[in-house]
């Protein structure tokens, strides 16, 4: 069929397996439902691998970074082992040493990353029989567990749902490595025949885009399955922008293929040059040269080149292509972002997949295992804004705030949140259930190679900044200990230390507070409830970089000590403990307490908490702190007097020491030295608890003394 702007309403198909719903108001119903799909997916799964002509081709690896499809055909099986385990809803294995191997896959840390672990892989025969019985017994699970609607997050369920859709990401990927196989390994499969209507590209263009508000994030009544990192709250305001009509076809990316464009390292990113060399490509992965002609490699053949499809390139292909047409047009053009990908989703009058009766796009299968012409499905003013093939952003992917992992799968989007995993949205010709959604984000690696395109903007709108998650051992722990959960019944320290210096200032001005040694920045943001101008001072640079990045941001991601390497993921967010409001009247600074600047001074406060046992000179800190207060006004000191010579050579020490055969303490050091400029508050010393967490079953239980002094 040509293409033409009609051509939409005419072709019109189901998706090859309708999306599962959470909820429903008959039980019976969805559990023949439920049923109804798992069977599906997990037979189109396997009739997927019916293209592997030989035996050879389930153990070749299509490439040197992934594991051969054999890997792959009792992964997703596996997978439901594990699931159901976690879930509590088996005690024992299928075949524990099939699911020894078919446990984890290959995450392409780096395109040089290779593979060479030897494994003793399965036969095809035994994979398949493990198979069936895992089949029997997720069949079972879903005939005998108790339902109650809606399928929430906590319920057993999610595991059946979680499994379903597991599967439908590996039909894709499967299908991506298959597609890398050479022909002589592969066959045609029926229910995987190409979609293609090959032509002439038309004439791309830039169309404008109307700003606008954008949100985004599932809440957790959604009705649809996500996966954790579409749940959450997100919000930008963008700017119009322009966006190409129609993807980057073939022939549009022919011109800068045949211009050299692989061969110019002006065009590329330092790491997309660095991939483009160690891969020593010079056109897109699924491009094949014959006899001075092109042709497309597809699932189980090769095609006559058809240049009105889209091109199907990694996102360093796509991203060097824009910065080769910016050279030649004259325009500032790049991926993108997520938002304004979902902006231009948003503007298409494309319901969400659940909506569908007849599906609207080369997406689930409906209408074949291929692109298709880029004018084929016109969705606004724009082509292919879903489906065809999925589109490359240049946002890495990020948690939303709210962002929590599922105990059931806690490794599934946090590893990718490192700057290094791209988003790509829309979905492609073969992608199903969850990938179809509005809220889908799913995330590759830059050199990684999927059923994937892109179009490309001219925009004013700013990139979001992508914070990694927080991996630094001692950052972490601070960030548990100022905003994690309370241990053993022993209140948060430093809020604790903030009320208490509060509850002391009654009666006095509040108007500047000094919080020297503020770590990650909880007591400065608790003094900021009350006090007009808040300075967090630490002498970490890391300390500090992590408190000002709550307080722009509001909120910070960091990984927990567990046991061994097993860790939680945990996000800080200053809204959650009504922080957020007053985050603006704090200021961060790397500073030495025993060296401030003369402009640290005029405080009504300055609070020390466990800070003058890790000074190099606390003495000199002592000496200098009353010149910093106003009269009348507070210094708060907190401490474990944990004297380590690592910290403070033994000289300097205040206390912890016999001296003339008397014992010496810390607090008649205090005394000695702070007494002369300041009075000791009649309700001090007395002693506040806290705890540390360094490990799920280790922890530092502590008692800091406090002392408060008021200025002379």
């Amino acid at each position: 069929m040509p293409p033409d702007h009609d051509t939409s309403h005419r072709l019109a198909n189901p998706l090859r397996i309708p999306l599962l719903r959470l909820d429903g108001g008959d039980v019976k119903q969805k559990r023949a439902e439920v049923l109804r799909i798992f069977h599906e997916t997990f037979s189109l799964y396997e009739r997927l691998f019916e293209h592997l002509a030989k035996p050879a081709a389930w153990y070749e690896k299509a490439i040197t970074l992934r594991h051969p499809l054999i890997f792959y055909f009792g992964h997703t099986a596996t997978f439901y082992v594990n699931k159901f385990q976690v879930a509590g809803l088996i005690t024992e294995r299928v075949n524990p040493a099939l699911e020894a191997i078919f446990a984890v896959g290959v995450d392409e840390m780096s395109w040089d990353d290779l593979d060479t672990h030897d494994v003793a892989w399965p036969t095809e025969s035994e994979v398949r029989a493990y198979r069936a019985r895992v089949r029997a017994l997720v069949d079972e699970q879903i005939r005998t567990l108790p339902l109650a609607l809606p399928i929430t997050m906590e319920s057993p369920w999610w595991a059946i749902f979680m499994g379903i859709e597991h599967e439908n990401i590996h039909l894709e990927t499967s299908s991506v490595l298959i597609r890398q196989l050479p022909l002589a390994r592969v066959r045609p499969v029926a229910e995987f025949a190409p979609f293609s209507s090959p032509g002439q590209a038309p004439a791309n263009a830039l169309l404008p885009v109307a700003g606008g508000e954008v949100t985004a994030g599932k809440d957790r009544g959604s009705p649809l399955y996500g996966w954790d990192n579409e749940y959450g709250r997100h919000h930008v305001v963008l700017h119009d922008f322009a966006a190409s009509r129609h993807l980057v076809s073939n022939e549009e990316f022919l011109a800068f293929v045949e211009a050299g464009g692989y061969d110019e390292p002006r065009w590329w990113s330092p790491e997309g040059w660095r991939w483009r060399q160690f891969a020593n490509v010079r056109h897109p992965p699924f491009w094949v040269e014959e006899g001075g002609a092109w042709r497309l490699r597809l699932l189980a053949e090769e095609c006559p080149m058809p240049w009105n499809g889209p091109v199907e390139v990694n996102c360093h292909e796509a991203q060097a292509f824009c910065a080769f047409k910016s050279a030649q047009t004259g325009r500032t053009l790049r991926l993108p972002s997520e938002d304004e990908w979902r902006r231009l989703r948003d503007l298409s009058g494309v319901a969400d997949s659940d909506q569908w009766g007849r599906v609207p796009a080369n997406i689930g299968l409906a209408y074949g295992a291929s692109p298709c012409a880029v004018d084929t499905f016109r969705h606004g003013d724009f082509y292919d804004v879903i489906g065809n093939v999925w589109q490359w952003t240049v946002t890495p992917i990020y948690p939303y705030e709210g962002f929590a992992v599922h105990p059931y799968y806690d490794d599934f989007s946090v590893p990718t949140f490192d700057q290094q995993h791209n988003l790509m949205k829309g979905g492609s010709f073969i992608s199903l259930g969850n990938e179809t959604q509005v809220e889908a984000r799913y995330a590759f690696r830059r050199h990684f190679f999927q059923h994937a395109g892109f179009r490309y903007v001219e925009s004013s709108n700013p990139l979001p900044e992508v914070p990694p998650y927080e991996t630094d051992t001692a950052v972490s722990q601070y960030l548990e200990f100022h905003y994690g959960a309370e241990y053993f019944g022993v209140a948060n320290f430093p809020a604790a230390v903030a009320r208490l210096a509060v509850a002391a200032m009654q009666g006095r001005p509040m108007r500047r507070a000094l919080d020297l040694g503020c770590a990650v920045g909880r007591t400065s943001f608790e003094l900021a409830r009350v006090f007009h101008a808040v300075t967090g001072v630490d002498f970490s640079a890391r300390f500090i970089q992590v408190a000002t990045d709550l307080r722009v941001r509001g909120r910070h991601a960091y990984t927990l000590a567990v046991e061994g390497e097993i860790v939680s993921h945990e996000t800080v967010d200053l809204r959650d403990l009504g922080l957020s409001g007053h985050a603006g009247a704090v200021e961060f600074f790397q500073a030495d307490a025993c060296n401030l600047k003369p402009h640290f001074k005029g405080y009504d406060l300055v609070i020390a908490a466990n800070l003058i046992d890790r000074l190099y000179r606390p003495r000199r800190f002592l000496e200098d702190i009353g010149a910093r207060i106003e009269k009348g006004g507070l210094l708060v000191l907190t401490s474990p007097y944990t004297w380590l010579v690592e910290h403070t050579a033994r000289e300097e020490w205040l206390g912890g020491f016999k001296k003339n055969g008397e014992t010496r303490t810390t607090l008649d050091a205090l005394r000695d030295i702070l007494e002369g400029e300041f009075h000791l508050l009649a309700d001090s010393p007395f002693d506040l608890p806290f705890v540390i967490r360094e490990t799920a079953r280790k922890f530092q239980h502590s008692m800091a003394q406090v002392t408060m002094w008021e200025r002379r």
